[in-house]
């Protein structure tokens, strides 16, 4: 297999893992998974291992100290990944992933109320200027924003409340998400790639929150609102109506389907197809994540 012929980083370079978010969703994951596998790797953030904080430059350094390749999750409304790498470039790393997003390169995918888009595209172009080799992760909707994200709290209450209609997306588990990276990380073949991630198939939230009801032995509705009454009902919870309002801005490429789309990121990065949703279920269930 391709995959297994790959030359792997070794000496300084597999000692050496800069993971950034690493208390985040794809980030833990790919600490867990560089573990697993006995690689010694700088965990960073703001609460965690080791202290790493966007926005104090003041702890830039210390992170990046020896490193020779680093994992990327950027603060979104920021520029802050150009003058990261450009000091990561001082401090001699060779190798970067960027962690993105799918569709941001798509005029119209989304609308953009939190400002976020231009912080991310800035990014994306600072990665590929760098000189550095790098590899860029797009994954779409994260099937963990049902068990510790964007939804869990109401699939805990037992009722999904959302603007989304019936529209579907190809959730992708973190740990696909995580097991990319981690193969950027620490094989040669993936410099210059940008691979977008996603699940199998599309799943409307009706079959998302059904499947999970399967999973946890417990009944739990998915009920679709319009975007006035979900921004209404925020607001009524002590929500600002902006962030109401930017809130659903997010679901709205969900309710028009246009993450619903496959890609084929899991397969050309690991050679095997991603998780289906119904497996993330089943393993998030057995794991306790939504408890009878």
């Amino acid at each position: 297999m391709e995959r297994l012929a790959a030359r792997r980083l070794t000496g300084g370079m597999a000692d050496s893992i800069l993971v950034t978010g690493a208390t985040g969703k794809s980030g833990r994951r790919v600490v867990d998974q560089l573990r697993a596998q006995g690689l010694p790797v700088r965990a960073a953030a703001r609460g965690g291992e080791h202290t790493f904080d966007w926005t104090d430059p003041g702890t830039w350094d210390a992170a990046l100290e020896g490193m020779r390749s680093a994992y990327i999750v950027q603060l979104d409304g920021t520029k802050l990944v150009r003058p990261f790498i450009e000091r990561a470039v001082r401090h001699g790393v060779r190798r970067i992933v960027l962690a993105s997003g799918r569709g941001i390169d798509v005029p119209g995918y989304a609308k953009d109320s939190g400002g976020v888009l231009e912080g991310i595209i800035d990014s994306e172009a600072a990665v590929r200027d760098s000189g550095l080799e790098w590899t860029i992760s797009r994954p779409g909707w994260f099937a963990q924003n049902f068990s510790e994200g964007f939804f869990a709290d109401a699939i805990r209450t037992g009722e999904l409340r959302l603007p989304a209609g019936d529209g579907a997306a190809s959730f992708v588990d973190a740990e696909d998400i995580a097991a990319v990276v981690v193969a950027a990380l620490t094989e040669d073949r993936h410099a210059g790639q940008i691979y977008e991630v996603s699940g199998p198939r599309a799943v409307t939230l009706s079959e998302a929150v059904a499947t999970i009801s399967e999973a946890a032995g417990r009944e739990i509705r998915y009920v679709p609102l319009s975007a006035g009454e979900y921004v209404a009902e925020l607001v009524a919870q002590g929500v600002p109506a902006p962030d109401a309002e930017a809130f659903a801005d997010v679901i709205e490429p969900l309710r028009e389907g246009r993450d619903a789309y496959v890609s084929d990121g899991v397969r050309r990065a690991l050679g095997r197809p991603p998780r289906t949703f119904a497996e993330f279920a089943e393993s998030t269930a057995a794991a306790g994540g939504w408890p009878a």
